[in-house]
């Protein structure tokens, strides 16, 4: 099996599937500066400036990686197109969710103090750019990140869409948190836009 290519964001944008792929485009268009200069993280994972990006970039690519062969284990009840919308829109509040104070170090500003701004902020974006999002993409939106507090020992809130969207965010954050690499990356075509 030959190594998968990493991919940039045009070409993941393009495997994202009509009317979401043009909405895609045009968010990336309207911010390339901010999203391209704005850390992933306060200090967690792709904590560099233009950090944001890359989680992004590499989430996708994960997803990019995973998807086919677990499809052929078991067909997945969404698509990779679904995949590839949730985490690019995973962490959209990330680009405004940080600043710097009077002494240059980085902190959240306030508006983004909790996790019911962040969803605001986020549905008005997705609204803004026309997005059209399934119950399921709203799930993996809401979970991608795990159930925290509505996690319940009798019922999922995490459906499928949400728990792989999650396994990739996961993996990027807690497992390859410094990738991709400043310079010779192992991943053939993986580099930092930051």
């Amino acid at each position: 099996m030959s190594p998968a290519k990493y991919l940039t964001l045009t070409e993941l944008i393009d495997k994202i599937e009509e009317p979401n792929r043009t909405s895609s485009y045009q968010l990336w268009k309207d911010h390339q500066e901010v999203f391209s200069t704005a850390r992933g993280s306060k200090a967690n994972h792709q904590s560099w400036p233009g950090g944001y990006l890359d989680h992004i970039v590499e989430v996708m690519n994960i997803a990019a990686v995973l998807y086919e062969p677990l499809n052929i284990l078991r067909p997945l009840p969404f698509t990779l197109s679904d995949v590839l919308l949730v985490l690019y829109l995973h962490d959209l509040e990330k680009p405004w969710k940080y600043g710097k104070n009077e002494k240059g170090d980085w902190e959240f500003i306030p508006e983004f103090n909790e996790r019911s701004k962040i969803k605001a902020f986020t549905e008005q974006k997705i609204k803004e750019y026309g997005f059209i999002l399934t119950e399921d993409h709203h799930n993996g939106l809401e979970f991608v990140e795990g159930e925290f507090e509505q996690w319940s020992p009798s019922q999922r809130a995490q459906r499928p869409l949400a728990a792989f969207c999650h396994m990739c965010d996961n993996w990027s954050a807690r497992g390859w948190y410094e990738y991709p690499s400043t310079e010779n990356d192992p991943w053939q075509g993986a580099r930092r836009n930051g």
